[in-house]
């Protein structure tokens, strides 16, 4: 869908983001605190890449001009800085920000800028007794699900993630994709090594076989939608493909959007099993798809993504509804691609290539259309918008630095400094 001459009636767009007034938190328990104690469960998404320009793309090919997302139909928001010791983050440095509170180098997993572990805010929940999952399409052990649950010097450890997965911070409910690190060389584990539609991915694994490890521990593993329906309340280990689930290319070279179980799916199982604890539970779902196909300049996919994104957040927006002590929070990491959005016109500035427009993308309900147009094929260094619904989301407004929302977070649980 790269640009083409056209004739099409030319369209505007206003891209706008909210935020409003600060409120700040604090970091560690408070021992015999009067502090009152909101959020018992909850539910962090991370759009990887998703900036505001996405999520307006999302939107308009959605529910239209007027309609709203599930994503952004929250009574409060804010933006966030995404800089991590440099202008420009990466996924790891902003996650460890958010999960942890801390400014740190890119690649640093749950680690400070001196390479000194520092707690994450599912260890904290952990602490309290409440139960943990992660969920992602991306590996198990990428960047984003990877600084909620371990410490690694580097991102590309991903073995050793899932190895402090399961020995350390003993996360409940773990769904995605990797499982290339969970099996050693040569043993390929439920998916076949070097498929067709990526003859690179092979099972790597650093730690011996950590499947059997998990099921040792006590973990169901499963590898399909029809064996996560039938998995039962407890711990669970689901790995759905050998390393992403999808395949993010240039749009009509083998580029795939076609996750085993969907974003949706996966959120409700773990939903369904971390209620289970009376002391509530943390869950972060994150949808990587936004990002890997941005990088890609794919808009279609991105928008793709973004969609089952949105519908995974239509089904926590239910569980909240019904557990009003539930907080519900939809951000990025970081914006990927310099992603906007443009009229149809015959101009494009960005001339051929990678970066050349994509389009045209109809506006639901309506007969106009729009572009998508790039500026890279890396990370920018631009805010992020936080939407926010449930048991304290009041305090996620302004304009705040991503390591806010870890403070925020542990103040509605009772803990200061």
């Amino acid at each position: 869908m790269k640009r083409k001459k056209r004739t099409i009636v030319q369209a505007a767009f206003c891209l706008t983001a909210a935020a409003s007034l600060v409120i700040s938190g604090g970091a560690t328990q408070a021992k015999g605190s009067a502090m009152p104690t909101k959020a018992k469960n909850v539910i962090l998404f991370v759009g990887d890449g998703m900036g505001t320009a996405q999520r307006d793309a999302i939107r308009l090919n959605t529910v239209g001009l007027n309609g709203k997302l599930q994503m952004d139909d929250m009574p409060y928001s804010a933006l966030l800085r995404t800089h991590s010791t440099v202008a420009v983050t990466d996924s790891a440095a902003a996650g460890t920000a958010i999960a942890s509170g801390v400014k740190t180098y890119n690649g640093a997993v749950g680690v400070d800028a001196n390479k000194k572990s520092v707690k994450t805010v599912l260890e904290v929940a952990k602490d309290l007794g409440k139960s943990t999952g992660l969920v992602t399409t991306s590996q198990i052990t990428d960047a984003t699900p990877a600084v909620f649950g371990s410490h690694v010097e580097d991102r590309s450890q991903q073995s050793k993630i899932a190895k402090q997965y399961l020995d350390n911070s003993k996360v409940d409910v773990l769904l995605g994709g990797g499982e290339d690190y969970w099996y050693p060389k040569g043993n390929p584990g439920k998916f076949p090594d070097h498929p067709a539609e990526d003859p690179t991915e092979e099972s790597k694994g650093t730690e011996g076989n950590l499947v059997e490890h998990a099921k040792k521990l006590g973990y169901q593993y499963v590898t399909s939608k029809e064996e996560l329906q039938k998995a039962k309340n407890g711990k669970i280990l689901g790995l759905f493909a050998n390393e992403e689930m999808f395949q993010q290319k240039p749009e009509g070279e083998g580029d795939i959007y076609n996750p085993v179980v969907s974003l949706k799916d996966m959120t409700q199982k773990a939903l369904d099993t971390l209620s289970a604890n009376k002391k509530g539970f943390f869950l972060m779902v994150e949808e990587e798809g936004t990002d890997e196909m941005a990088h890609e300049n794919n808009a279609k996919l991105t928008i793709k993504a973004g969609q089952e994104l949105d519908k995974a957040v239509g089904v926590a927006k239910e569980f909240a509804k019904k557990h009003p002590d539930t907080l519900v929070l939809v951000l990025a990491d970081h914006e990927t691609g310099g992603f906007s959005l443009e009229p149809v016109d015959d101009k494009d500035e960005s001339g051929d290539g990678i970066s050349k427009e994509d389009g045209p993308f109809t506006i639901y309900g309506s007969k106009e259309q729009f572009y998508v147009d790039w500026t890279t094929a890396g990370h920018t260094g631009v805010d992020i918008p936080l939407t926010a619904m449930g048991s304290g989301a009041e305090l996620f407004t302004g304009v705040q630095e991503n390591t806010y929302v870890h403070e925020a977070i542990l103040k509605l649980w009772g803990i200061k400094k």
